[in-house]
Parts: C-alpha cells; structure tokens; sequence
C-alpha cells in the first residue's frame, strides 16, 4: 500500500479509469459481436447494428480507450465483412 499521498490519489484514478475503460470496451465488444451476427443472420437490421457498432469504435478512439489505428482496423473488417454478406445475399 502505498504511503505517500499523491501516490495514493494516483491509484484511485487509475482504478476509476479501469472501471471506465472495461465498461466502454465490454459495450465496443457487444456491439461487434450483434453486428456480426446480425450479418451473418442476414437479419433486416444488419444496417443499424453495424452503424452502432462503428459508433462505438468511434467513441472508444476517442475516449483513448483503444488506439486510432486500431479503431480504423476494425472499422475496416467490419465492413468487409458486411459488404461480403451484401454480395453473398
């Protein structure tokens, strides 16, 4: 444990911001994992889940939570997948 009192405060930041970045990344993950299956499925509303997955691949960038280039990564995935499926169908 730690004595000195910035240090202290320190770790209360850090495990806020770990709270904070597992929730955006949990939500980035959902909302990826109903995109591609809702592209898989063929669903109606393929259109909308890859829209609110981008979102938050968005949000997440921006937040620092993951990477520009990442983001961009797996934007990029994601519509090729999509646009494969709006080939396939």
């Amino acid at each position: 444990m730690a004595n000195i009192k910035s240090q202290i405060k320190r770790n209360r930041q850090t495990i806020k911001r770990q709270a904070r970045n597992k929730a955006v990344r949990s939500e980035l993950r959902t909302r990826t994992k109903r995109a591609h299956s809702a592209i898989e499925g063929g669903a109606e509303n393929t259109d909308d889940a890859v829209r609110l997955a981008i979102k938050r691949i968005d949000k997440a960038a921006a937040k620092g939570v993951i990477h520009k280039n990442q983001a961009a990564n797996r934007k990029s995935r994601l519509m090729k997948r999509a646009a494969a499926a709006s080939v396939d169908a």
